[in-house]
């Protein structure tokens, strides 16, 4: 009897097994079949081997990725394996079947994190199947025990605690299956500009791991795990690299950040930021060349300066930018600065291409708004005198430009952000050098504790909730409630407001009817409607020459917003050159049939250092007839002398 029921439990424990083995499969095979007919229409392969499903002995180098980053650090992974005869295959997760896992011998990931710490969309599948193996009882932790894998992390660490949550996942849920790390966790850094050096220590390390046979499959022998405990930090790692081309060596372009160039290039650059007082410089030596390299002087530990080419081209006399034409600025007396180079958004038509840093709050050093504005002028005017000997630069704008009346607080970043931005407005009215500043919208309290602005914009780049979240991907959970407090901020100002719209075709020009509510809302001075910008396609942008409207289609836009209005705007003025029209506010701007956008500069100085309050009608002034709306001259002043460039390109229109 006892001998019966010994031999008689394990058949029942292994037919259970197997039943549960069996319903597990069938379990994962029809979600696996449902997610591709969700899919296949939209899926195409992007691995650079072919079959990518067809489980070879062959290593596997898998991406997760959204805006390109981490598949271009996937690819170089795969061609500095390659040139160290250590052979893979890239594959992207969402074309792989995760069930073929068990069969891997070496998986190597490097993975982004998106919104709220989950993977791309493209990507959930992969993760959830990993996630839910490990927690199903029924698969075990002895599921990938053949195989060994590590992880390389790309994400911000201006999302906290979400910070590459993904990669920890995975790392964590291949653990649980029976998997064998080869390293710690590689964790980069996208937003504080050494991504490209962490990488280079991660990926030194890992070839060091690697020690292959040469066997014609290449499988890896058992020292594979012998040095598991030596990584180091990126601060801790000695650099080994010489310097081969001298100092232009650190020099990083975004694209060497997102992985695609010789790493030599980047660990020339420390790999660590000043601190003192527990701060560390805003700017790390990586950045400082991305931004200097577009021409950016970089001001202390977080400002910047820049020359504008409108500013160039007014010197020579050949028209001032659109501000000229709405305003009255003087183009070539206009000073380009930001006392902060960090940004609360990553947004998609950034013409800085994300080479600054983001963050939702001050946490760098911070150097005296009196500094600032002194090195401002200073860098400002030294690019002045460079143009000295251009040709077509006349002596008498050359030498106005030497002392710049107009400060465009509107480069790379957020300027609101910066702590002592009232005093720093002070110093700069105190020259009288008037005010443009631009704001994002997701600092309201900041609005409202703003001293009197010469202008004051807030960007508008969206209508609905979800349009912004795409277009700026703004880091704060509660963005859309600090964009309606902005608007809302604004309202209370007396001064002069614009909002601030750039129109990105396939993005955000259908909602006429939630622009006129917004505007409602923050009843602006002034609405500024603009052509996105191309700048190129990066990592973090995929906007094309598709994306720009004609200026014909921005003034299509303005017309039916100011339509929609029911007269409380009118369209007034238009740059044809920079697609750029001007709405304002007829009852306030428009006196017997007369525009008055343009501003008073010195009556606005004189009423400041007055220190009384006063409004934005006291200190208008007559906008001339060539800037106004249909006019002949498309908004270009009749004094300059217009060139235009012979164009080779096809058009559609």
């Amino acid at each position: 009897m006892t001998g019966k029921a010994v031999s008689y439990i394990p058949a029942r424990l292994a037919l259970l097994a197997l039943l549960s083995a069996s319903s597990f499969y069938c379990f994962w095979k029809s979600r696996r079949l449902r997610h591709q007919k969700l899919t296949s229409s939209s899926q195409s392969s992007t691995t650079l081997q072919p079959d990518p499903s067809s489980c070879s002995s062959r290593g596997k180098i898998f991406f997760v990725s959204q805006t390109g980053t981490s598949k271009a650090l996937a690819r170089r992974l795969f061609d500095l394996l390659t040139s160290n005869n250590i052979p893979l295959d890239v594959v992207d997760a969402k074309d792989y079947e995760p069930e073929d896992l068990v069969k891997e011998t070496l998986v190597l990931l490097v993975a982004s994190t998106w919104e709220d710490g989950k993977p791309p969309s493209h990507a959930s599948f992969f993760s959830n199947w990993l996630d839910e193996s490990a927690e199903d009882f029924r698969v075990g932790s002895l599921l990938l025990s053949g195989c060994r894998f590590a992880v390389f992390g790309v994400g911000s660490r201006s999302y906290g605690e979400t910070f590459n949550a993904v990669a920890r996942d995975f790392s964590k849920r291949m653990k649980a299956l029976g998997a064998s790390e080869l390293l710690p966790m590689g964790e980069g850094d996208v937003d504080e500009g050494d991504l490209d050096a962490v990488f280079d220590v991660w990926y030194r390390k890992l070839v060091g791991l690697l020690k292959w046979d040469s066997g014609e499959n290449g499988g890896p022998n058992d020292s594979i795990l012998s040095n598991e405990n030596e990584f180091e930090s990126a601060d801790e790692e000695e650099d080994d690299f010489t310097e081969e081309n001298g100092p232009d060596s650190a020099i990083v372009d975004l694209e060497d950040i997102a992985g695609k160039a010789p790493s030599k290039k980047s660990s020339a650059v420390p790999l660590t930021n000043g601190v003192v007082n527990g701060k560390k410089d805003m700017v790390t030596p990586v950045l400082r060349a991305n931004l200097e390299k577009q021409g950016y002087k970089i001001i202390g530990s977080h400002s910047g300066v820049k020359l504008c080419r409108w500013t160039k081209s007014q010197l020579r006399g050949r028209g001032g930018c659109y501000k000229h034409s709405f305003y009255g600025i003087e183009s070539h007396r206009c000073m380009e600065a930001t006392p902060s180079l960090a940004c609360a958004n990553k947004c998609v038509f950034c013409w800085r291409h994300h080479t600054n840093p983001v963050g939702k709050s001050w946490r760098w050093k911070m150097d005296d708004p009196l500094e600032i504005v002194n090195s401002a002028i200073e860098q400002h005017t030294k690019m002045i005198k460079q143009m000295k000997g251009v040709p077509g630069v006349k002596p008498e704008r050359l030498s106005e430009g030497l002392s710049p009346r107009h400060c465009a607080l509107s480069l790379v970043g957020e300027p609101i952000m910066y702590p002592e931005i009232n005093s720093l407005v002070d110093e700069l009215h105190r020259r009288r050098i008037s005010t443009f500043l631009v704001t994002n919208a997701q600092f309201p309290e900041k609005i409202r504790l703003l001293k009197p602005i010469t202008q004051l914009y807030v960007s508008v780049d969206a209508a609905t909730k979800e349009s912004l979240k795409a277009i700026d991907r703004p880091l704060f959970g509660d963005f859309w409630e600090r964009f309606i407090d902005s608007l809302k901020a604004l309202q209370e100002k007396d001064l002069r407001t614009v909002f601030r719209l750039t129109l990105v075709k396939g993005w955000n020009v259908e909602d006429i009817d939630a622009y006129s509510e917004l505007f409602n809302m923050g009843k602006p001075d002034f609405i500024e409607i603009k052509g996105v910008t191309y700048c190129g396609s990066s990592a973090t942008s995929k906007l094309t020459m598709e994306n720009v409207p004609w200026h014909a289609d921005v003034k299509a836009f303005s017309e039916a917003l100011a339509l929609k209005s029911n007269g409380a705007y009118e369209v007034a003025c238009e740059h044809v050159h920079s697609c750029c029209v001007l709405l304002a506010k007829a009852e306030k701007f428009k006196i017997n049939g007369q525009w008055f956008t343009w501003i008073d500069y010195e009556k606005f100085h004189d009423l400041v250092a007055s220190g009384k309050p006063f409004n934005s009608k006291d200190y208008i002034a007559a906008t001339p007839a060539w800037a106004a709306y249909g006019a002949e001259e498309g908004g270009f002043d009749p004094d300059q002398s217009r060139y235009r460039k012979e164009r080779h390109h096809k058009t559609n229109r």
